[in-house]
């Protein structure tokens, strides 16, 4: 079928092409509703023949290396690595890589405060491209010609939507996409008409000024969600659904309620307004059938006086069971946060030789500036290493703790590093090359500078003795092995590939490819338009693409015009397409 289908897919484009040239205006018609009946017939096939292969979604996720030419989650796969095997784009030719077609993905509706921008990465199945844009609006996008399959339009409530930070992918399984909503529904559409299937909403977004802002996470026929904001409205809490009908199997809660294990790190009722957000999302094991998710930074930000304990299970890397959403172990990365350090970005679930012995790993950077390696059987602390320049810590000790771990509150003209607020790393995810066997990541060096304590409130700042940069970690050791310095402090996501590159993009507008081995720039492209977004990679009919959205979108981006303030009359401006790009 895959080869039938891939001559399908030829026959329409050239059908394309001719039009392009023919004048006569009942054969232009004729040829258009060829086109319209052959590429009927060719979802009819698709879904002929892939009904097995909805069958067995789990078994095609789990298996996502099997089928490099789609890209069927937000990390490609579930280990979080951000990794394709394709490798016809390579360090030998990628300056041959050039734009082959772009997709408009238009703007927020006027109920938001969201910046225009395009931070969503596409998913690719079987052909077609899902996109979800700044509205929540999701489009079906041929992914070889750009051109438009479906759009699904999201209906926005007239009410204005609060805590509203951007719409970051989308989810597949069961033949249907998934997405989380800025007004914190969750949605679930036929993959190949958009028809709504279910609607749901979670938690009444004017209550708790939560959404749903990153992907949720297929897992054996239900889709786990974590919650955005907050601020001290909500708790937060991580939730699983019925893939196929949208009703609560599980919840979590992160932050727990009385008569729950942890409660009691939480003073009187603080624990009611307590935060700790699941905002990113988490990777899973299909073997030990556990989820692995990051959580937020605890509330009141900075103000660790106004609720005394640890303030469980904030700051922390989660590993959940997947079928009834009982906490199998926790790790609290920063206790009783004091710096808005939150631990909610990826799980990177790696299977490494120590010490000679083949162990079941976890490396989960956090906001903190270290990266922390685990045994994800048992939560055991491994390793720590620095992946920026933190100095509120004088290090972790052999438990992972925290050494000499300074008070914000007590600080005079003093710059703490990283930024309370920005972290050394954000929305942005990391990527892992089982090729090279090294972990690259982003270090914003953004630092806090604290005049007298926490008043006035922290100012950003540069920090003068380091460069925001892409770097090169051997996770096994933590040693650095390459730097790439980056003008800006970056917020794109990486992606790696076998062609021995690293795909991103930066606030000054450029989609660019790195040597994964060296870190030398070998490729770049001006989009015009700030890039906040995962890059991700695909193939039909044998010829590779990679895909970047464009446009920016971020909060963090807001901080560039006090930061650079020489560069303020030239900073881009936020847009909305994404840019698709193959070799010449």
């Amino acid at each position: 079928m895959g080869h039938t289908t891939s001559q399908i897919w030829r026959i329409l484009r050239s059908i394309d092409e001719a039009r392009e040239f023919v004048t006569s205006r009942s054969v232009r018609n004729y040829l258009g509703n060829l086109r319209f009946w052959i590429f009927t017939v060719v979802l009819l096939l698709l879904a002929t023949t892939s009904a097995p292969a909805q069958q067995t979604t789990q078994s095609r996720l789990e298996r996502a290396e099997k089928e490099p030419q789609n890209w069927l989650t937000y990390y490609g796969n579930y280990n979080g690595w951000s990794y394709s095997q394709l490798n016809q784009i390579n360090r030998g030719n990628v300056k041959q890589l050039a734009p082959v077609w772009t997709f408009a993905a238009g703007v927020p509706p006027p109920v938001t405060t969201l910046r225009v921008g395009l931070e969503a990465a596409p998913l690719v199945v079987d052909g077609l491209l899902y996109l979800v844009g700044p509205q929540n609006n999701v489009y079906a996008i041929e992914a070889a010609t750009g051109k438009s399959v479906w759009t699904y339009i999201y209906r926005w409530p007239d009410r204005a939507v609060s805590g509203v930070k951007g719409a970051r992918g989308l989810a597949y399984g069961d033949g249907l996409i998934y997405m989380g909503t800025q007004d914190n529904h969750l949605v679930g559409l036929d993959a190949e008409t958009g028809k709504e299937v279910w609607n749901i909403e979670v938690k009444n977004n004017s209550e708790c000024g939560c959404s749903l802002n990153s992907p949720p996470l297929f897992v054996r026929g239900k889709i786990i969600a974590g919650s955005s904001g907050g601020g001290g409205k909500n708790t937060g809490y991580l939730n699983a659904f019925d893939a196929k009908t949208g009703s609560r199997v599980w919840h979590f809660d992160v932050v727990p309620p009385p008569g729950q294990p942890g409660n009691d790190t939480w003073a009187g009722d603080t624990w009611r307004t307590g935060s700790g957000s699941a905002w990113y999302t988490g990777t899973y094991d299909p073997e030990l059938n556990v989820i692995y998710w990051g959580t937020g930074d605890p509330f009141p930000v900075w103000r660790g006086d106004q609720r005394p304990g640890a303030n469980l299970y904030t700051a922390s890397l989660l590993a959940i069971d997947a079928d009834t959403g009982k906490l199998k172990w926790y790790f609290q990365e920063t206790p009783h946060d004091l710096y808005d350090y939150d631990s909610a970005m990826e799980p990177v679930l790696l299977d490494l030789d120590v010490n000679g012995q083949k162990q079941k790993l976890i490396l989960h950077p956090s906001k903190n500036g270290f990266a922390y390696v685990y045994d994800r059987i048992t939560g055991k602390f491994i390793r720590g290493f620095p992946y920026g320049s933190p100095n509120w810590a004088k290090g972790l000790d052999a438990n992972g703790r925290a050494i000499d771990a300074i008070s914000p509150a007590d600080q005079k003209d003093f710059l703490i590093c990283p930024n309370m607020g920005t972290g050394a790393r954000n929305i942005n995810h990391s990527a892992y090359s089982p090729r090279t066997g090294l972990w690259y990541t982003t270090d914003n060096e953004l630092c806090s500078y604290l005049k007298s304590g926490l008043s006035p409130a922290p100012q950003d700042a540069l920090n003068p003795n380091a460069p925001p940069n892409i770097s090169a970690f051997d996770p096994t050791s933590g040693k650095k092995q390459w730097t790439f310095k980056t003008k800006y402090f970056n917020e794109s996501s990486l992606l790696a590939t076998a062609g021995d590159l690293i795909f991103g993009g930066d606030l000054d507008g450029n989609v660019f490819a790195l040597d994964a081995r060296t870190g030398q720039m070998l490729w770049s492209f001006s989009a015009g338009t700030p890039i906040a977004a995962p890059p991700v990679t695909f193939s039909i009919n044998g010829r590779q693409y990679v895909a970047v959205s464009a446009g920016g979108g971020s909060n963090s981006e807001g901080r560039l015009p006090n930061l650079y303030p020489q560069e303020k009359n030239r900073l881009l401006q936020p847009a909305s397409t994404l840019f698709v790009f193959s070799l010449r």
